[in-house]
């Protein structure tokens, strides 16, 4: 992803915009998770909160956005 989203006038990063995106729905899937108990079975919820975060960041920049010019 390379440009910038304008918002009222103010230009932003695309890299930030996805990283919000990624965090917004990191967020959602993490209670999910939560709710349902996965988190028992996972050794370190902290590292795996973060390549969740990260993998869901990949999907976002790589699927294709009807935001983009």
């Amino acid at each position: 992803m390379i440009g910038e989203f304008a918002i009222d006038g103010v230009f932003l990063s695309s890299v930030l915009v996805s990283a919000v995106i990624a965090l917004a729905a990191s967020f959602v899937l993490r209670r999910a998770l939560s709710r349902v108990g996965a988190y028992r079975f996972v050794w370190h919820p902290a590292l795996f909160d973060t390549a969740l975060f990260v993998i869901l960041w990949a999907v976002v920049v790589t699927v294709p956005s009807p935001l983009k010019p």
